[in-house]
């Protein structure tokens, strides 16, 4: 190296140290660090739903709306609920101008290949986000992938305390609701309708959402009086579970509490009422079976069954607010039937996703994160939310909801009985411990 070219060098290095923060962050994290950083027109979301397996009815419905959801971002169709959104960056436009494609993957409801189609998503097709799922026990699993590949997870349905509690990551959000609220919302609707006084048994999925499910609900309904008489742990995917269900026949219990969800909670329930549970009569009441996770996709599986079953849902399509009837007009014009409340979680996550992107003004995945954390909205079909930057929890009203005893139609399954207020079901995020941990920007 001569003079002149020291000097060069010199000079350039001089003007790097001078330069802003911001600007060489910009200039090095974005274009050197960063996994999967647009650089062409268009950008990849990786949709990795459930297309088999026991929650296999939820994952279709799921990528249903994120197929729709890319479609509004693109300006296709009738734009949905990017007209009730209360941010208004969204234009239709595809997110920063370019176009949104997406990458499609069966994780068959199991955590290893869930992460297997998440990995090839972010390292073979560019995901710059994975969205989807119907098992708590996925999200864990490719929320911890995404923490470790440096690519944003916006779960889809994920129910367990575990996801925004101690499996948390600085790289993961979720905008469904969680078990503890589940409790909290169903606990003194069940005191009302039931009384102070029963006997509960429990069946419980065999993984970290059914744990956290039967811990939920057996402390809100023992606050209340009721006693806990015997939990039992089912595998996922059972199929079969009238083994579990003979014992409560004679257990002296006069509720049961399935803490199953899809295929799984349809099958239970179903054979429970065949055993004539609902008819029974225990301890001088009648006997009563409760569902603390329900959809109208699983009412709709259980048939007569799920009549006047009580559970909780975190939205129902026959809410009344903008953002609900948008979306309902929209997923009904497209594919003849209303939305399930996974379709309509995983539609709203790819929208607050793309709109985060569009507030930070760049794919930069800690500039995405800072945008979405402690972020307030509203026009989604859930009231004014909070994505609260403790734990990446979304914090909002939940149902508390019935199986409709005279439905008028094939989709008039569920009634809400009570929307249960952000405030009844807050809670301090530390109580579930856990560690967001780092938002390092890192290399697919």
């Amino acid at each position: 190296m001569n003079r002149r070219s020291l000097l060069r060098a010199g000079a350039a290095a001089g003007i790097t140290l001078a330069a802003p923060i911001h600007f060489v962050r910009g200039a090095y994290a974005q274009d050197q660090m960063s996994c999967n950083m647009p650089t062409g027109s268009n950008v990849v979301l990786g949709f990795n739903v459930p297309q088999t397996g026991p929650y296999a009815d939820e994952g279709l419905d799921e990528l249903k709306a994120l197929q729709l959801a890319a479609k509004h971002l693109n300006g296709e169709g009738d734009g949905g609920m990017l007209a009730t959104f209360s941010s208004k960056t969204l234009k239709g436009n595809g997110i920063l101008g370019k176009k949104v494609d997406y990458v499609t993957g069966d994780t068959q409801t199991k955590s290893d290949a869930a992460r297997d189609g998440a990995k090839r998503m972010i390292e073979k097709d560019g995901a710059v986000m994975i969205t989807g799922g119907s098992s708590s026990g996925v999200a864990v699993a490719v929320q911890s992938l995404c923490q470790d590949m440096g690519v944003i997870f916006m779960a889809g349905l994920t129910h367990s305390n575990d996801t925004t509690g101690k499996d948390k990551r600085r790289y993961g959000f979720r905008h469904f609701f969680n078990a503890y609220q589940s409790g909290e919302a169903l606990g003194p609707v069940l005191a009302a309708e039931y009384g102070a006084d029963r006997r509960a048994y429990h069946l419980t999925a065999d993984y970290t959402w059914g744990w956290t499910q039967e811990e939920s609900m057996k402390n809100a309904t023992e606050a209340l009086g009721w006693e806990t008489v015997q939990t039992v742990k089912t595998p996922v995917g059972a199929g079969d579970f009238s083994q579990y269900i003979t014992p409560v026949l004679n257990s002296g219990a006069d509720v049961l509490i399935l803490n199953h969800y899809g295929g799984d909670m349809v099958n239970s329930l179903t054979q429970a009422v065949q055993f004539g549970l609902k008819d029974k009569q225990v301890n001088g009441k009648n006997f009563e079976i409760v569902v603390p996770l329900f959809s109208d996709l699983m009412a709709k599986g259980a048939g007569a069954a799920a009549q006047n079953i009580l559970g909780s849902a975190n939205w129902l399509w026959s809410l009344e607010d903008d953002g609900t009837k948008a979306f309902v007009q929209s997923f009904g014009a497209e594919y003849g039937f209303p939305p399930s409340q996974a379709a309509q979680t995983c539609y709203v996550q790819a929208l607050l996703y793309a709109d985060a992107v569009e507030r930070a003004g760049t794919f930069f995945a800690p500039e995405v994160i800072k945008a979405l954390e402690g972020f307030e909205f509203d026009g989604l079909g859930n009231g004014p939310t909070l994505y609260r930057a403790a734990d990446h929890q979304c914090m909002k009203d939940c149902l508390v909801v019935r199986g409709n005893p005279d439905p008028q139609n094939e989709y008039d399954l569920l009634k809400v009985v009570q929307i249960v207020p952000r405030s009844q079901v807050d809670y301090d995020p530390s109580i579930f411990g856990g560690e967001l941990g780092p938002d390092t920007a890192k290399q697919c």
